[in-house]
């Protein structure tokens, strides 16, 4: 018997070979939350939603909302998902959001507004 006990020598490991990463699609129109119309699942509306059913609800005034809330959920380009209750809260929020666009037009792809705690904080 040896003093140095050895391990069997291992056949080295294969190479691995990664799939090809996709490349980005750049698009000029804003993000979107648009499902198809099988999906089931609420997900929340990014502001460029939000201003499609505020200009449907201009453009059509003696429509209730549950009509507008069916309307959007019924679309075959891609169904927006929301209840009654969300749209009635939106439509009152409807000039704070405007105010987003006019801060911010890089929030149409933004689902929530952006809470800045220290604005001081990155300067020297």
């Amino acid at each position: 018997m040896s003093v140095n006990p050895k391990c069997k020598p291992r056949d080295k490991p294969a190479v691995y070979n990664r799939p090809a990463k996709q490349q980005k699609i750049t698009k000029d129109t804003p993000r979107t939350s648009a499902h198809s119309p099988k999906c089931t699942s609420r997900h929340n509306l990014t502001l460029s939603d939000w201003l499609t059913v505020y200009s449907f609800v201009d453009s059509h005034p003696t429509v209730s909302q549950i009509e507008i809330v069916e309307h959007f959920k019924s679309l075959k380009s891609g169904a927006l998902n929301f209840t009654q209750s969300t749209l009635s809260r939106k439509l009152r929020e409807h000039p704070k959001m405007e105010a987003r666009i006019n801060d911010n037009p890089n929030a149409l792809s933004s689902k929530r507004p952006r809470i800045v705690t220290r604005p001081m904080s990155n300067v020297p």
